[in-house]
C-alpha cells in the first residue's frame, strides 16, 4: 500500500522523528529547532521564528492520523515513534516522481540528474558496482 505524500511541514517533523527514533513532544521540538530544515541537510535552515510547540504537536497528531506515527502513553505524556520508515517513504516518493515525471523510467530520471549535474561519474560508477553485486 502506498503512503500519502507529506506536506513540507509534515516532512520536516517526520525528519525530526526519524532522527530521534522515538521521543516525547519536547524532544521532537528540540530536534526540529536544532536541525536545519528539520533534516540532515545543512543547505537551508528553518526560517525564524522557529515553529511553536503547539504547531509541531498539531502536525505530529496529523501524522498520526495519516498513519506515519504512533504513540505510547506514559502517565500523561505521549512518546511518539515512526510507523513508516524513512527508507520506505523515500522509496515511495522516488517511485512516484519516476511515474509522474519520467514515465516510470528510473533510467530517464537518472539521465535527467546527470544532465543537471546532480549525479557525478563517480556516483554512477558506484551505482554500477552495487548493481553488479
Amino acid at each position: 500500500m502506498e503512503t500519502k505524500e507529506l506536506t513540507k511541514a509534515e516532512e520536516q517533523v517526520m525528519q525530526a522523528i526519524w532522527a530521534v527514533g522515538q521521543g516525547f513532544a519536547n524532544e521532537i521540538v528540540a530536534a526540529i529547532s536544532s536541525r536545519p530544515n528539520g533534516s540532515n541537510d545543512d543547505s537551508d535552515a528553518i526560517e525564524e521564528p522557529k515553529p511553536a510547540y503547539n504547531t509541531i504537536l498539531t502536525i505530529v497528531r496529523i501524522l498520526e492520523k495519516k498513519g506515519f506515527v504512533a504513540h505510547e502513553t506514559f502517565n500523561k505524556a505521549n512518546r511518539y515513534y515512526p510507523i513508516v520508515s524513512r527508507e520506505e517513504y523515500s522509496g515511495q516518493m522516488l517511485g512516484r516522481m519516476a511515474r509522474n515525471y519520467f514515465g516510470s523510467s528510473f533510467r530517464s530520471m537518472v539521465s535527467f540528474l546527470v544532465d543537471k549535474k546532480a549525479v557525478t561519474l563517480e556516483d554512477l560508477e558506484s551505482l554500477t558496482k552495487e548493481l553488479e553485486k
